[in-house]
């Protein structure tokens, strides 16, 4: 017996209301979760006022959440007669070493992607390179950062190499794991189908591997900005990294806080749009 097909929904058609109770759950939730930050945040500078007002510490060592506010205003406009720090504002500080992350994180995030893939499908390429590329992720920046002033000098190629040596590891390792963890029977089906080896990799490998790649590329640009400083520890100014190291030469230690607060905040900025990202690309993650 053939069925009747029901109308087509127009705007006409009652949409059924969502339940109240989900309703009130959903708007709770949404609270929650802007809430919850901005409440640790105020703990935060409660608890540091605090330690600064119990004379514990010098202001030195341990300074007031108002002089730190004071040293911001002062590094991000002109103030008698003074531009910013050593004479380039906080933004633009930042901004240069921004763009030594975007160029040096992206030449070691491509580098990885396209190791990765190798070393997961050419198994020999993977027992040639993989104790180097692990013997490389246990180095810390500092301890080859030298050896690359000795070879490129004090310029911009020892920092923007730092940072894609720094940003390359994560990548091709979660790159190579994710390969060799996809379905072998995805593999075959796509071969019995007339697919070529280039095809199985485009139309199978790298779907299936993506998710896993965008977690390594997250890590990776949080590794490039934890070697930021390291990377800036040499004619790093200007940069936000070299304005942190200058002002703690001289022991001005709301600048560092400035600096570190820009850096910090900059990269929770930077792993918002990585989630997003990961989120428009990969929509099936976590749902399937």
């Amino acid at each position: 017996m053939s069925t009747i097909p029901s109308p087509p929904r127009t705007e006409l058609t009652p949409v059924p209301d969502e339940p109240p109770a989900r309703r009130r759950r959903r708007g709770t939730a949404r609270v929650r979760h802007i809430a919850l930050p901005f409440g640790s945040l105020l703990l935060f500078l409660l608890l540091w006022q605090l330690l600064a007002a119990s004379g514990t510490w010098s202001e030195t060592l341990v300074p007031p959440p108002a002089k730190v506010w004071s040293a911001f205003i002062d590094v991000s406009t002109t103030h008698d007669g003074v531009r910013g720090y050593n004479g380039t504002t906080l933004i633009e500080h930042l901004g240069i070493s921004l763009r030594r992350i975007a160029l040096g994180a992206g030449i070691g995030i491509a580098l990885g992607v396209v190791f990765g893939l190798v070393m997961g499908t050419v198994g020999w390429v993977r027992s040639l390179f993989e104790p180097w590329i692990t013997f490389l992720r246990t180095l810390p920046p500092l301890a080859y950062f030298s050896l690359l002033i000795i070879w490129l000098g004090i310029n911009e190629e020892p920092k923007i190499t730092l940072l894609a040596v720094a940003a390359f590891p994560p990548v091709a390792v979660s790159t190579t794991t994710a390969v060799t963890a996809v379905s072998q029977s995805l593999i075959e089906a796509a071969r019995a189908l007339g697919g070529s080896r280039w095809d199985v990799v485009k139309d199978v490998i790298v779907p299936s591997a993506l998710p896993e790649t965008l977690t390594g590329i997250r890590l990776a640009v949080g590794v490039a900005y934890s070697s930021l400083v390291a990377a800036e520890l040499v004619n790093g100014l200007p940069g936000i990294g070299g304005m942190v190291k200058d002002a703690a030469n001289y022991n001005n230690t709301p600048v560092v806080l400035v600096g570190i607060i820009a850096i910090g905040i900059s990269g929770l900025v930077i792993d918002g749009l990585l989630l997003r990202l990961e989120r428009a690309v990969v929509p099936w993650r976590g749902h399937v």
